[in-house]
């Protein structure tokens, strides 16, 4: 069997295009879960396993937010909990490049548990703004209905969009520079809303940062939308 660092540059050569993620899909993501594939790998894992894996730790944090009552060491154990599960995400797809072993069931099942995990996360922000937060007003309880909204419509017409421009072949257009690009799409990225998590210990920080994040979303959404829209046309 290849050591670790041939393991490593094994996978690194078998990465997906940089084009289209952010700065921290990019940056921390992607290698993190290279590192845990690299690991998944040497013991003879399959990526099912670790989609699995993923879950477990994702839905329990989750789990966690819903039904403890907001502190610092909870906000740093969901945190680390989701940032773990988001890297187990990558590593599966990386792990099976790397055996090739991808499969459609591969693909279906890790995003149904990408959009369980989009819908969950703001389902569960919803219960513990209820139950432990004292909002300004009864109408920030509409900022979770309208974040999942948001990011579940990106997530689905994001992957519709690429599916039919694969089927009618249509080009791909000139965008802004990969660097800005980067850039501008890190609040939308799934990590970003993980990261948001670490103040959750604090309400009106949490909150602040939420509804930041929640603004980001619907300025995206509406963009993206024409956007991919005009291409099909």
């Amino acid at each position: 069997m290849p050591g670790f660092i041939d393991t490593f540059r094994q996978l690194t050569a078998a990465q997906k295009p940089a084009s289209g993620v952010s700065a921290y899909t990019l940056f921390v993501n992607r290698p993190a879960g290279r590192v845990l594939a690299t690991l998944a790998y040497r013991a003879g894992a399959t990526p099912h396993q670790l989609t699995v894996l993923g879950a477990l730790f994702t839905f329990s944090a989750l789990a966690a937010v819903a039904l403890v009552r907001p502190g610092p060491g909870l906000s740093v154990c969901v945190c680390a909990a989701l940032a773990v599960g988001f890297a187990l995400d990558a590593a599966d797809g990386q792990l099976a490049r790397a055996q090739r072993s991808g499969s459609t069931s591969g693909e279906w099942l890790d995003h149904v548990l990408d959009c369980c995990k989009l819908v969950t996360v703001h389902l569960v922000v919803l219960v513990s703004f209820y139950r432990f937060f004292t909002l300004p007003s009864p109408a920030f309880l509409l900022a979770p209905l309208l974040f999942e909204l948001a990011a579940v419509v990106i997530f689905f017409a994001g992957i519709l969009t690429e599916q039919l421009k694969r089927h009618r072949a249509v080009p791909a257009p000139p965008g802004p520079a990969p660097a800005l690009r980067c850039v501008l799409l890190l609040p939308v990225d799934y990590g970003a809303t993980c990261a948001s998590f670490l103040f959750l210990g604090s309400q009106h920080v949490f909150l602040a940062v939420y509804c930041a994040l929640l603004l980001a979303h619907l300025v995206f959404l509406a963009a993206f939308l024409v956007k991919w829209y005009r291409e099909l046309r």
